[in-house]
């Protein structure tokens, strides 16, 4: 039986200087690095795997087939918006507020396709 998702992996021209961003932007710590990966955590222990990319830089749109984005669930919206803006993020979307959720969609340096979230109450 699955228990959860342990990581999801990025393919990256350059897998450490996007895990740095990853660190520097988004509180993110490296727990693990091989000559093939990087290894991402974020404090709750979800992780994101960076690894050697092949070939030509594909630009997704949110709506192609496939998995589009990561959600990032946060605590703090507005500090950490205001600090993605700070450092010249590239957001898809105008925050939105609904029903105590506040959601923005954004870009890693490298336009994978990132989802900001703080829920008032957690899913069902």
């Amino acid at each position: 039986m699955v228990k959860g998702i342990e990581h999801a992996a990025i393919a990256s021209p350059n897998p450490e200087k996007l895990a740095q961003w990853y660190v520097d932007n988004l509180g993110f710590i490296i727990n693990y690095q091989s000559k093939n990966a990087t290894f991402v955590k974020a404090p709750d222990g979800s992780m994101i795997e960076m690894i050697v990319s092949e070939g030509e830089l594909a630009r997704p749109r949110q709506k192609d087939p496939g998995l589009r984005h990561l959600a990032l669930a946060v605590d703090d919206f507005e500090n950490v918006y205001a600090r993605l803006k700070a450092v010249g993020a590239t957001f898809l979307t105008e925050p939105v507020s609904s029903k105590g959720n506040q959601v923005v969609f954004f870009t890693d340096p490298e336009g994978n396709i990132l989802h900001l979230i703080q829920r008032e109450q957690p899913m069902p």
